[in-house]
């Protein structure tokens, strides 16, 4: 069974092959959504964007991006540098082992925030 290790958290747990993200993550006691989308949010349907998170390594075990994913994305400024990483927890099955940081901050001055 895949192996999820929450970087910030420090918290690994073992999933079954598939398993959404953030139904693992929340079931885990693993809090993904700053103040106050911890209490306002779409409850992964993909509409708030605020369940993003970095997937640092094991990328290649992660479903690929749909279409909403991919539009809610490209509205973000956290997305920008980390296109290849970074995914919505609630659109991402998990396929193998993976580290995931939670609550990305947003690169504002990044080298390709201007780009």
């Amino acid at each position: 069974m895949p192996v999820i290790n929450f970087v910030n958290e420090k918290k690994q747990i073992e999933v079954p092959e598939g398993t959404n993200l953030r139904r693992a993550a929340l079931d885990a006691g693993v809090q993904l959504y700053p103040f106050p989308h911890n209490y306002l949010n779409c409850h992964g349907f993909s509409q708030c964007g605020s369940c993003r998170v970095l997937i640092t390594k094991g990328m290649e075990n992660a479903s690929s991006k749909g279409l909403m994913e991919k539009a809610r994305l490209a509205m973000s400024f956290a997305y920008i540098g980390n296109e290849e990483t970074m995914r919505l927890s609630c659109q991402t099955k998990v396929e193998g082992d993976m580290e995931v940081v939670t609550t990305p901050p947003m690169n504002l001055f990044g080298e390709n925030f201007f780009s």
